[in-house]
């Protein structure tokens, strides 16, 4: 039985090892392919229990995604289970508001969000029992309090492991440099954080990594409701 308490002390590839052997395939790590979570794939490739690898494919994904998505398969060989939104609610929302609604208003951004995310990652994680994410706590002001393991409140019955929680920047760059890990072409574009290609623009010199996320929002708000902050 896990401590989710001792966790907290433990390395990145302890964490991870550790929820593996405790859930195996009950356990999903979610990956939009961007910096970190190509770590947590290069790490979970040399566990010696299987952990189950799951997207969200919204529809907007940027073709370099994709590209980098398909070094995933080739190089590690590991499946990848892909989710898409309902079909129905993106034909709605479409065809109410248009295409680029979640320009308009916080609200708007959240329901696009909703649809093509948030929903389908309520079925992605349907039969696990923890689910490992990439999230950094200096990424963003909504992420500065995260833990490395703790009961999910968005989504009750589920850990929500963040195995990268206390790494800087640096230290996410040193083990791809280490251990060659293939990476998106965009990071290269300034790029540092990645989404869909409608709300992801590179950043200027001087910015927050995650500021070319949803630029024309406050900081504050700069989550797409996968990640409740605590």
């Amino acid at each position: 039985m896990l401590n989710l308490d001792d966790l907290e002390t433990c390395t990145a590839q302890e964490v991870l090892a550790r929820a593996a052997a405790e859930f195996g395939t009950q356990l999903g790590l979610a990956s939009s392919f961007g910096l970190e979570d190509m770590v947590l794939i290069d790490m979970a490739s040399k566990l010696e229990t299987p952990l189950t690898l799951f997207t969200l494919d919204t529809g907007r994904l940027h073709e370099e995604t994709y590209e980098t998505m398909e070094k995933v398969r080739t190089r590690y060989g590991m499946e990848i289970k892909t989710f898409f939104p309902d079909r129905e609610a993106v034909e709605a929302l479409v065809r109410d508001k248009g295409f680029y609604s979640f320009r308009e208003s916080v609200d708007n951004r959240k329901e696009c969000c909703r649809i093509r995310k948030v929903e389908p990652l309520t079925r992605a994680l349907k039969g696990f029992k923890g689910w490992v994410t990439g999230m950094r706590r200096e990424q963003n002001v909504t992420r500065t309090d995260i833990l490395k393991a703790q009961p999910d409140e968005g989504n009750p019955g589920l850990i929500k492991f963040n195995p990268l929680a206390d790494w800087t920047e640096a230290q996410v760059l040193e083990y791809i440099e280490a251990n060659k890990v293939p990476t998106n072409p965009l990071h290269k574009r300034n790029y540092p954080s990645i989404g869909c290609s409608p709300c992801t623009r590179p950043i200027e010199p001087g910015e927050d990594i995650r500021a070319g996320r949803w630029w024309w929002e406050n900081p504050e708000h700069k989550e797409c409701g996968l990640h409740r902050p605590r």
